[in-house]
């Protein structure tokens, strides 16, 4: 039997059964990060690659869809290739392949979803298209597979900033979220004003280590009206602050602005779980690598008895292996994806269930 046939039959079974030697392929371009990664059982991480566009982007205070693309022509192959090597398997190793379909920048998405169609087609294998949030859900899982569910998920990033409940793989609900700024969102929007460079969080997050967060009283919205939260009002508390007091101490402001953002997105995300009897916390996204919010939701976790599961600082950021492991559990339980979907760059996190 030549490697073709074997290909297909291996496919074939794979569609019958995800087991735990299944190894998805994963691919994601959804912003200005060019990654993939190999995953086998959903959380068996053999190989993740990132290729980062910061460098080419930060001079314009921001990501530029046009040049994010273009990028992600250029790298999608190697950094394809370096995965593979990396995980010491081949292609012909490869059951199925995984890839961003939503929410993201469309050219963006568009790269890594034709690509990881057209290896589909030519492995004779499962393409599984991802939505960028749902895998997030799984990016803590992949550094502690043992958690116990239901779990609540912190999902906060430049994006998007939500409660999400998780009852086991597969079944999901949003339970709490931003109704204007997302908390990453804010941060690189007070970053912008204070001109401490791009990207936004990680510059405040270093020089806030500085300062006095208890300098300045920024209000704290919605800290005590349901699981919803809201930042647009801090972001232009900061703004007013600084236009009054223009001798004011950067440094003490953004600490003081941290520590407003981290203290409500902690006592949502304790009261959420309390109300929902969640037995683990966990955190996802880009500011999921705050070192405040990682430090306080430990503390408020560890005096509530919560399990916390904190994502490695790698598994914060966009990454293919959260890709491969939310395709292989979606493979699992909805099988494959049609090769003529498409992008969706407006994607949303609804209510799903296996």
């Amino acid at each position: 039997m030549n490697s073709s046939n074997q290909r297909s039959e291996r496919a074939s079974n794979r569609n019958l059964t995800v087991d735990k030697s299944t190894v998805v392929l994963g691919i994601e371009t959804s912003c200005d990060e060019t990654a993939a990664a190999l995953v086998m059982g959903g959380n068996d991480v053999l190989s993740s690659v990132v290729a980062s566009q910061l460098e080419v982007h930060a001079r314009f205070g921001g990501v530029v869809p046009e040049i994010a693309s273009r990028a992600h022509l250029e790298a999608i192959t190697p950094v394809v290739d370096q995965a593979l090597t990396k995980s010491g398997l081949n292609f012909d190793r490869v059951d199925a392949v995984a890839a961003t379909v939503g929410p993201g920048l469309i050219g963006a998405l568009l790269v890594g979803v034709s690509a990881a169609k057209a290896m589909a087609l030519v492995l004779d294998v499962p393409f599984v298209g991802v939505n960028h949030l749902e895998a997030h859900l799984y990016a803590a899982m992949l550094d502690d597979p043992n958690v116990e569910f239901p779990m609540l998920v912190l999902l906060v990033s430049g994006g998007h900033t939500m409660l999400v409940e998780v009852r086991e793989p597969g079944k999901y609900q949003i339970v709490g979220q931003t109704r204007d700024d997302a908390a990453g969102e804010a941060f690189d929007k007070v970053a912008r004003f204070l001109d401490l460079g791009y990207p936004g969080g990680p510059a405040i997050d270093k020089l806030a280590k500085t300062g006095d967060a208890k300098a300045i009283d920024f209000p704290r919205a919605m800290m005590h009206d349901g699981l919803d939260v809201s930042f647009s009002g801090l972001k232009t508390a900061v703004i007013n602050h600084v236009r009054k007091n223009p001798n004011a101490e950067t440094k003490n402001i953004v600490a003081s602005f941290q520590s407003a953002v981290v203290d409500v997105l902690v006592a949502k995300t304790i009261k959420a779980a309390e109300n929902l009897g969640a037995k683990t916390v966990a955190l996802g996204g880009g500011v999921a690598a705050n070192s405040l919010l990682r430090g306080e939701i430990s503390k408020a976790c560890a005096q509530k008895d919560f399990h916390v599961v904190l994502p490695s600082l790698a598994m914060c950021t966009d990454n293919a292996a959260m890709i491969a492991s939310a395709g292989w559990h979606r493979l699992a339980l909805t099988g494959d994806t049609a090769l003529d979907a498409g992008a969706y760059p407006n994607l949303g996190l609804t209510v799903a269930s296996a």
